[in-house]
C-alpha cells in the first residue's frame, strides 16, 4: 500500500526479530569461505570459467547493442567491446590456470603499487591516524611482494585464497550484525 510507511524503528525492530536468517547467513557464507581457502585451487579455476563465462555473455550483449543502435556512431564501439569481451571470455574459459596466473599477476601489482601509494601518500599528509594507513599500506606491498615471489605457482592459489579470505570476512560481519541485532 501507498499509505504504510515504516519508522526506522520498526524496520530495526523487524530486523531484531528475524536476527536468526542474519545469522544463519554468516554462519553459511563464512563456511564457504573457509572451504574456499582449503580449496584454494579449485576457487581459482572456477572463478576464472565464471568470469570468461560472464565476459562472453557481455559480448552477446554487446553484440546485441551494436545492431540495435545501427549505423550511429557507437556501432564500432559496441562491436569493439563485444570482441574484447569475446575474446577475453573465451581465453578465460578455455585456459583458466593461464588466465589464473596472468590475472594473479595483475593483482600483486596492484597491491605493490597501491600499498606504496598508500604508505607515501599517509606519509606525507601526516593526518592523526596515519599510521594505521602507513601499516595498512606496508602489509598490501608485503601481501604483492609475497604474491609476486611465489609467482606464476602462486596464480594457482591465490585467488581462490583471497576469495576465501574476504567469505570468511564477509560472513563474520554478518554474524557480528546479527548478534548485535538478538541483544536489542
Amino acid at each position: 500500500m501507498i499509505g504504510d510507511f515504516q519508522t526506522p524503528s520498526q524496520i530495526v525492530h523487524e530486523l531484531a526479530q528475524n536476527w536468526g536468517w542474519f545469522l544463519a547467513l554468516g554462519i553459511g557464507l563464512t563456511a564457504l569461505g573457509v572451504a574456499a581457502v582449503v580449496r584454494a585451487f579449485v576457487v581459482t579455476v572456477a572463478s576464472m570459467l565464471f568470469f570468461g563465462w560472464l565476459l562472453i555473455a557481455a559480448s552477446a550483449i554487446e553484440i546485441a547493442q551494436a545492431f540495435m543502435v545501427g549505423h550511429w556512431a557507437g556501432f564500432f564501439l559496441h562491436l569493439l567491446s563485444a570482441i574484447l569481451f569475446g575474446v577475453v571470455g573465451l581465453l578465460m574459459v578455455v585456459r583458466p590456470r593461464t588466465s589464473a596466473e596472468v590475472l594473479t599477476l595483475f593483482i600483486a601489482a596492484f597491491f605493490l603499487v597501491g600499498g606504496l601509494f598508500q604508505v607515501v601518500v599517509a606519509a606525507a599528509l601526516a593526518s592523526p591516524g596515519s599510521g594505521w594507513q602507513i601499516a595498512d599500506g606496508v602489509v598490501s606491498v608485503a601481501l604483492g611482494l609475497l604474491v609476486m615471489a611465489q609467482w606464476p605457482a602462486s596464480g594457482l592459489w591465490a585467488i581462490g585464497l583471497f576469495l576465501g579470505v574476504d567469505l570468511i570476512g564477509f560472513g563474520l560481519a554478518w554474524v557480528a550484525i546479527a548478534l548485535s541485532l538478538r541483544s536489542m
